[in-house]
């Protein structure tokens, strides 16, 4: 494994101890499991997008996931289509204490794309560009960028995206390795991303189909990135970003014991229940308790599926959060051992 512990890598004033991005992912990156994959190591953890004219008004969801309490760096990631709004979202997020603003111009959703925000700005480069520098213009702290390749195959301009970018004071781009018309399908490929390393002397994270800290250093060879950017495989495994960026530095990895991980699990889904209330909590948090059996089975937890699938739809939080850490603490000690 590379070793890059040698070369340090700042975002404007924030200094960078690894090279792992946890990113954002609506619907999965809240606070808690942002706090997590932190306290296991993360370099940086991203928010949830957040809609800018939504934290302007203070919308409660817009609150709740733009949420930073206990996370350093808070990195919070806004989206729209307005200069107007981005601003002012911007301004909103740092001043309840975001230390970097990331503008989302990657979402491929369709919900996104028709609100002409997301990736839906690759096809306008000029409005794109607007956007960036309002948001530049509007706040001290430094602003990063999250995109794609382009549009599609045929209009591959995330390069053009990219020094339009820096040109306008961005300090960091992420870029996905598909194109927008790609949505998650197909292979991300990261050998592209070369072309925008070409263009841009900001650091440069590479993002998608990483799983591994094997896959993160390949990704990083092929695309030239500083650093890589975790996605859905954290989902259920938020220590995994804190396992590439040690390996990709040469560190040794201690897989955490088997109740760590399930306290921790318990701890995120509390966290839920207490943020959105009892009802919704439950019903959000149940992707999240559903990965994280399916990584206790992989680490030798022998729950009943019966069990584990009854967990998914009990309304007794008690049951649940003791049926998580017994999946946890159930594992074999040497496959608890390997978490990778």
């Amino acid at each position: 494994m590379h070793n890059l512990a040698s070369s340090c890598l700042t975002i404007g004033p924030v200094s960078l101890a690894g090279r792992a991005i946890l990113a954002p992912m609506s619907g999965v990156t809240d606070a808690g499991m942002r706090r997590m994959a932190l306290r296991f190591g993360a370099t940086l953890v991203v928010s949830e997008m957040v809609a800018s004219d939504q934290l302007v008004v203070r919308a409660a969801e817009a609150l709740l996931r733009a949420e930073g309490d206990g996370i350093t760096p808070h990195v919070v990631q806004i989206a729209g289509c307005e200069p107007h709004w981005m601003a002012e979202g911007a301004r909103v997020a740092e001043a309840a204490g975001a230390d970097i603003i990331d503008i989302n111009m990657g979402c491929p959703a369709k919900r996104v794309v028709h609100g002409w925000s997301g990736s839906a700005l690759m096809r306008d480069l000029d409005h794109a560009s607007r956007l960036i520098e309002a948001t530049v213009r509007a706040v001290g702290v430094p602003v990063s960028l999250k995109t794609r390749l382009g549009w599609d195959h045929a209009s591959l301009n995330g390069a053009e995206l990219a020094r339009r970018s820096q040109d306008l004071g961005v300090k960091f781009v992420t870029i996905h390795g598909r194109t927008r018309q790609q949505f998650y399908k197909g292979r991300a490929d990261w050998a592209a991303v070369r072309a925008i390393r070409s263009v841009v002397k900001v650091p440069l994270a590479v993002n998608g189909d990483i799983v591994d800290s094997s896959s993160a250093a390949a990704a990083m060879e092929a695309s030239g990135a500083d650093l890589v950017m975790v996605g859905r495989a954290a989902l259920g495994r938020p220590w995994l970003v804190g396992q590439i960026a040690a390996e990709l530095e040469g560190r040794p990895w201690q897989p955490p014991a088997p109740r760590m991980l399930g306290e921790a699990a318990v701890e995120h889904y509390g966290f839920l229940l207490s943020a959105m209330g009892r009802d919704k909590g439950l019903r959000h948090a149940r992707k999240h308790v559903a990965a994280y059996l399916v990584e206790a089975r992989r680490l030798g937890s022998r729950i009943p599926a019966r069990e584990a699938s009854a967990l998914l739809t009990c309304d007794a939080p008690e049951t649940v959060m003791q049926g998580l850490l017994r999946a946890f603490l159930d594992c074999d000690a040497d496959a608890a051992r390997v978490v990778a």
